[in-house]
């Protein structure tokens, strides 16, 4: 069994969309190899930090990244194997690169409980907590509005006064 620990900036970009570990970002890979009778399992965990973009508020965020991996590298056979041991080594990268991938959300937000932007105006309602976002309705519902939902006022419908 063998343990290691690597620090090194990424190489590529590791994911798209609204949130990304950009090129260059350090990242920290702790890594344990051991030798079992198929071949050689890793097993390991890579921290590092992705940014980008709040899915509902649009602001910058940064996101610590987390991920264990567990992976079983055979040796050599007849049947193809996608992670296979070459020449006494295995390579973590596809590996590591699916973890981390994976890991990251669909819609990043920057809080959990964020409220997003206006829709009229487009601002940051987290900036104007007292403001209350308009309920905008579909005016092709406007001549339903007219009825009350109460029985027995003035403007009710027929078949409310029916039911009593």
């Amino acid at each position: 069994m063998r343990e290691h620990d690597y620090d090194f900036p990424l190489p590529e970009t590791l994911g798209e969309g609204l949130i990304s570990v950009k090129e260059g970002t350090p990242v920290h890979e702790y890594v344990r190899l051991e030798s079992v009778h198929e071949g050689i399992l890793a097993s390991g965990e890579v921290s590092t930090t992705a940014t980008g973009q709040c899915g509902r508020c649009l602001t910058d965020i940064a996101q610590s990244v987390q991920v264990e991996f567990q992976e079983l590298f055979a040796y050599p056979t007849q049947e193809a194997s996608e992670h296979e041991v070459h020449d006494d080594h295995v390579d973590l990268e596809p590996l590591v690169r699916d973890a981390v991938v994976l890991s990251l959300p669909f819609q990043p937000v920057c809080r959990p409980d964020c409220p997003g932007l206006d829709p009229e105006t487009g601002e940051r309602l987290a900036d104007h907590p007292e403001r209350e976002p308009r309920e905008i309705t579909d005016p092709r519902w406007d001549a339903l509005a007219q009825f009350s939902s109460r029985p027995g006022t003035e403007d009710s419908s027929a078949s409310d006064r029916e039911e009593r």
